[in-house]
């Protein structure tokens, strides 16, 4: 194997190492391994003078960074448009806020155009190349048209839909064409997969076989489900490392009581008015518990220029007020909203003050909070998961105390059974998902994916679970 090309559409800074997640830490560790180069969008806007995006290139321990500044018009119609305003929601199983504009989708395909004709020229041979998310599905096929012949696979971290909502796209049948020209093809859980297969059989009429191979467009496409993780033993030792200030001063605020604690971005597909809204039901169905607990919500807020991205702001900050309104007392409100970023070592110990962690989103691919909840607890004194059943996390960590995210009742009385839960119960629960995600952390994940692009192992079609 030559050099390893990663591909996404933000990367992370050189010298950035804790304040980024866990996939740019185990891509950065296979690309500094075999040297290589990281391609992405810059973050920033500029408008051309020749026709030519504006490309910066930096060179740290054995990586090329390489970003691309978009032009406004790109930003708006790629990024803001078909990416977030079309994609995004469709496959968080939410077609009601779906817009679908051509004139996105085109600035879509133009900006991947961009990437390809960008890095086209930097290849060699024998690189691999591996694109990740959403943003970049047509990538693989802007490349092939440039002539690039390299082993090229390609991640999904979000949700693929089921075939019924994909079809509302009106390129649905170009966005299924542009997966089969990558070699490799991952998505986070069977079920995702398994929707791709179906769109594949009843939509296209093309079949896979038994190792989950697909012929299709003239080429031949291995799928298959790699569900990726973190890097458990960094989070266990930062949760392990004296309190942060911050975690000290939530600490001595908590004043004794029990914190359930959630961490989010501020996304509609995340669930944060029903959960704050559940806390309201388990204040009214036991009252017992009213001053006994507080429940931080930690929601940072992103994609600001996206209308629904400013109502979601707008609704958690309003059900917030009506639950403490309705329950709170001069002296405690049971909600606290931060609308702010916490760095992820603070995080840690964040997440080890919490007798519960609550991860409940309508629908997410995998969902690594409920991850970094786990790995951060004390296992002679742990706090308790409540995970969405619609979180891709959920088909692995199977201690934790599942939930109906729309189910109001039902959330609640999760909550008063993880507040409940005996210490023994909670240690049997936790300590087969702390050593389920040592085995299987995200330079696993890394490892795993690339022997599988490069031939060097199966695919897995079923992973295993905590």
């Amino acid at each position: 194997m030559g050099r390893l090309i990663a591909v996404s559409n933000r990367i992370p800074k050189p010298n950035e190492r804790y304040s980024a997640g866990g996939l740019s830490v185990a891509v950065r560790n296979a690309l500094e391994h075999q040297g290589g180069i990281w391609l992405g969008w810059s973050g920033e806007t500029s408008e051309s003078t020749d026709g030519e995006p504006k490309v910066s290139e930096v060179r740290w321990n054995n990586v090329d960074y390489v970003t691309i500044d978009l032009t406004q018009r790109d930003h708006d119609e790629y990024y803001n448009g078909f990416a977030n305003r079309a994609l995004w929601p469709l496959f968080h199983h939410r077609p009601g806020l779906t817009e679908f504009a051509r004139r996105d989708m085109a600035g879509y395909y133009r900006v991947n155009q961009t990437f390809a004709r960008t890095l086209a020229p930097m290849l060699r041979h024998d690189d691999v190349i591996w694109v990740h998310d959403y943003h970049l599905i047509p990538l693989a096929s802007e490349l092939r048209a440039l002539g690039v012949k390299n082993r090229i696979g390609f991640f999904l971290h979000i949700p693929w839909p089921a075939p019924e909502l994909l079809v509302i796209l009106p390129n649905h049948a170009r966005l299924a064409a542009n997966l089969a020209c990558y070699d490799l093809v991952g998505f986070q859980t069977k079920q995702f997969l398994d929707n791709f297969l179906h769109y594949m059989r009843e939509e296209m009429g093309i079949e896979s076989d038994p190792c989950g191979r697909i012929e299709a467009f003239g080429r031949s496409t291995q799928v298959g489900v790699f569900p990726i993780s973190i890097d458990t033993e960094e989070f266990i030792r930062f949760a392990k490392e004296p309190l942060s200030p911050t975690s000290r001063r939530l600490e001595k605020s908590l004043e004794g009581k029990m914190l359930a604690l959630s961490v989010d971005r501020l996304d509609y597909s995340k669930g944060i008015p029903q959960r704050i809204e559940a806390f309201g039901r388990f204040l009214e169905l036991y009252p017992d518990y009213r001053h006994q607990f507080y429940a931080l919500q930690i929601a940072p807020t992103t994609r600001e220029q996206i209308p629904e991205y400013a109502e979601i702001n707008r609704e958690v900050a309003e059900v917030a007020g009506r639950v403490n309104g309705k329950f709170g007392d001069i002296d405690w409100a049971p909600i606290r909203y931060v609308n702010r970023s916490i760095a992820r070592s603070a995080l840690a110990g964040l997440y080890r003050c919490a007798r519960i962690g609550v991860v409940t989103p309508l629908r997410d691919g995998m969902n690594l909070v409920a991850k970094e909840f786990v790995a951060a607890q004390n296992e002679e004194n742990p706090g308790v998961l409540v995970l969405s059943r619609f979180a891709g996390s959920a088909r692995e960590l199977r201690g934790a105390i599942m939930v109906n995210p729309y189910d109001t009742d039902g959330m609640a009385h999760a909550f008063k059974a993880a507040f409940d839960m005996p210490l023994e119960e909670r240690i049997s629960r936790i300590k087969p998902m702390i050593h389920y995600l040592k085995e299987h952390n995200v330079h696993r994940w890394c490892r795993e994916y690339l022997e599988a692009l490069t031939g060097q192992r199966a695919v897995a079609q079923m992973p295993s679970v905590a």
